[in-house]
């Protein structure tokens, strides 16, 4: 890769996308370059992404048959309990992202986002305008057809559970001030070619018990809510009468008056107290995997527990995450003797239960940008699109990824060249 990426270049390629978010935060976000790699380590990241995918969704069946004291121990919210057993569709999560991190041999699970993952716009769309400026194949073709498919029959899945036969109202919805947020979800709304519109949050209404009405007073039959997460919604109070609104919609949800994508049990796999069930039954030898799973979850999973004593007792670096948070808000890493080396400045979410992660090192790579060649580490995310593998691609940080990262696009090689 050069050393600089041409300034001007960049900008007039972006500019072509007015509706996507080259920079973030006032600074650039997107990288002008594409990052070669073979097309066998697309099909072990694909790989390894249905693996663990298949993992948590079998653990999903679990998480449903928990007592509610459990599940709050696992972190969940209370107010989120009368809703964690739902399932309206088949797929545990229409959307989801794996993030990834390779090491020498294979590749290690971090986390999987399962309710709200952002990311979208990026690798179905925009890793494939950047490969075709650079002349490389896009490891990501086909792969939006497929999502705009996935979406479409979501939609129809879920209103067919509220056992309805006339065309449902379908609404998309974001905080409307988020740029990136309304994007993604205009992008999801034009991909999935169905007759819906785009409501902002705030221009939602609820009759308590009744419906969820569009802003036009019109009863909502499917809420799409890409990223709108559940335990900020459980918080969503009116402005005005200071009823909570939020748990009304869950209730609308529950009642079968309402559907809501993603469905709330890709919300049960958010928590990444998840993890510390998985390795717990691990560690057992539990015969609820088997042996081929047991020799997955060894594999691609990072020891998790709900307390750091087993890391402190091997003497072993760890990871403090907090069972619900976001671009590595509040995230800390702590040395074997316990003391704390390196934290997240930002500590949104410490108020929830926390769970403690084998360290493992993100690789490092040279990279340009506009402002000269950067050093970063390099983190993996892979979709995953009814729980099967999709597109996938690389964001570049700090050890502790977080908002500010960079995305850079993937390719193949042309063969032909």
């Amino acid at each position: 890769m050069g050393e600089q990426a041409n300034q001007t270049s960049r900008d007039d390629f972006y500019a072509k996308y007015p509706t996507f978010w080259s920079y973030l935060y006032g600074q650039e976000y997107a990288l002008f370059t594409c990052h070669e790699i073979e097309q066998a380590e697309a099909a072990h990241i694909r790989t390894v992404t249905n693996r663990v995918g298949r993992i948590f969704s079998k653990t999903a069946r679990i998480l449903r048959e928990l007592d509610e004291v459990t599940l709050l121990e696992l972190g969940y919210p209370k107010e989120t309990i009368p809703f964690l057993k739902i399932k309206s569709i088949e797929a545990e999560s229409v959307i989801s992202r794996v993030d990834l991190v390779k090491t020498n041999h294979t590749y290690k699970v971090l986390e999987i986002n399962s309710d709200t993952p952002t990311f979208i716009k990026e690798l179905f769309l925009m890793n494939g305008e950047v490969c075709k400026e650079f002349q490389r194949l896009n490891p990501n073709d086909n792969e939006e057809e497929r999502l705009g498919r996935a979406v479409k029959n979501a939609i129809f899945e879920s209103y067919q559970a509220l056992e309805k036969k006339e065309f449902p109202n379908i609404v998309f919805t974001s905080h409307e001030e988020n740029f990136e947020d309304k994007q993604t979800l205009l992008y999801l709304k034009d991909l999935c070619k169905l007759p819906s519109q785009y409501v902002p949050l705030d221009k939602l209404q609820i009759m308590e018990g009744e419906a969820l009405l569009d802003a036009e007073g019109r009863r909502i039959d499917v809420l799409y809510r890409q990223t709108f997460p559940i335990e900020s919604l459980i918080l969503d109070k009116d402005g005005a009468t200071g009823a909570n609104v939020g748990l009304q919609l869950l209730e609308l949800v529950r009642q079968n008056k309402l559907a809501v994508i993603n469905p709330l049990s890709a919300f049960l796999l958010q928590s990444k107290a998840v993890q510390a069930i998985i390795w717990g039954l691990h560690e057992q030898n539990s015969d609820y995997f088997t042996q081929e799973e047991h020799q997955w979850i060894g594999e691609y999973f990072l020891a998790t527990y709900l307390e750091p004593a087993p890391f402190l007792a091997a003497g072993k670096k760890y990871v403090e995450k907090p069972t619900f948070g976001r671009e590595g808000d509040s995230v800390k890493i702590y040395a074997p003797s316990g003391e704390k080396v390196e934290e997240d400045p930002n500590n949104s979410y410490v108020d929830y239960v926390q769970v403690y992660q084998e360290y493992i090192d993100l690789p490092k790579i040279v990279f340009p940008t506009t402002n000269g060649e950067k050093e970063g580490h390099m983190m993996i995310g892979c979709f995953l699109i009814n729980e099967q593998a999709s597109a996938f691609g690389y964001r570049l940080g700090k050890q502790i990824i977080d908002n500010l990262s960079y995305f850079m696009p993937v390719g193949f090689k042309d063969t032909k060249e």
